[in-house]
């Protein structure tokens, strides 16, 4: 089932129903996979030389869910016409805004990323 694009607009809601905190939304989304893929400190917090991978979460901007507005290479999605809160204004990749108001703006698009080799299991 697809579902990796609404992941995060899926669980904040939970945030906005009052079911988990937004540190554990931080948690559940950042810190634990970090630690469970052996990346913590590398990966899942933001300091001194971690990967600054980061996604700018607006509270206030709204999101329908529909194949028109997601980017999955899939022709639906689960959660169609679903309206959540909250959604990415930024996301940053290597310390560089690559998305702004979903509109990709980075000056390249491939060969971005680096290798991090995952450690054993490390929660």
């Amino acid at each position: 089932m697809p579902g990796v694009e609404t992941r995060l607009h899926l669980l904040y809601e939970g945030v906005t129903q009052g079911k988990i905190s937004m540190n554990r939304f931080v948690e559940i989304t950042s810190t634990a996979p970090a630690k469970l893929f052996g990346m913590y400190g590398k990966k899942g917090l933001l300091g001194v030389g971690a990967d600054a991978d980061i996604v700018v979460w607006d509270p206030k901007k709204a999101m329908r869910l529909d194949k028109a507005n997601l980017h999955m290479r899939v022709d639906y999605s689960p959660f169609e016409g679903h309206t959540v809160p909250g959604s990415p204004s930024h996301v940053l990749s290597r310390g560089e805004v690559v998305v702004r108001n979903d509109q990709w703006v980075a000056k390249q698009r491939q060969g971005r990323g680096q290798f991090i080799r995952r450690a054993t299991f490390g929660l």
